[in-house]
């Protein structure tokens, strides 16, 4: 009977907890949104650099993610589709955060990705960018930015699947 009754409050505290982290992210200040994006300048995985105010002119999906994410791993597939059938008229930004060049060639090996994959490696720009809307660190992190370079749209977590993050661009874009 005790051993039932330890179960129950292990159960009682486990959900408490999910909706208490849950409530957390959903009630977060989004004070990025609708403000102008702090501009960045990041090295790429081909080697050049990528300068978000550079973008004006163009939406921007910028996506914060790591290699060792498994939810960043399962949605990125996601934003390649996203880069490939926009066909340039949206620029897909997928931030590596932290891990070094070496890593992120390996994650992707032969595969040359349609999308930007730019390396964050001191995680200052991902930190800018998480602070200011209380993700607290949390990847994925994703937002989107209009053509004028302003934050239309903030999600911490990952899309569930390529709709969910078709439905969200035709929202906003």
């Amino acid at each position: 009977m005790t051993s039932r009754i330890s179960k129950k409050l292990i159960q009682i505290t486990l959900i408490t907890a999910i909706l208490a982290l849950v409530g957390g992210v959903l009630s977060c200040d989004s004070s990025l949104l609708s403000q102008k994006a702090p501009d960045f300048t990041l090295s790429t995985m081909t080697e050049t650099n990528i300068t978000l105010s550079e973008l004006e002119g163009t939406p921007v999906v910028l996506n914060f993610w790591a290699t060792t994410c498994p939810a960043c791993v399962a949605e990125l597939s996601y934003f390649e589709i996203v880069a490939q059938e926009s066909e340039g008229e949206i620029k897909v930004i997928a931030i590596n955060v932290r891990q070094p060049i070496s890593e992120v060639e390996r994650f992707f090996d032969d595969y040359e990705p349609t999308m930007i994959v730019a390396l964050d490696n001191n995680g200052e720009v991902f930190m800018n960018y998480s602070q200011e809307d209380n993700a607290r660190g949390y990847i994925p992190f994703t937002l989107f930015v209009d053509s004028e370079g302003i934050v239309q749209y903030i999600k911490i977590g990952a899309f569930q699947s390529n709709t969910e993050l078709w439905d969200a661009l035709d929202s906003v874009f």
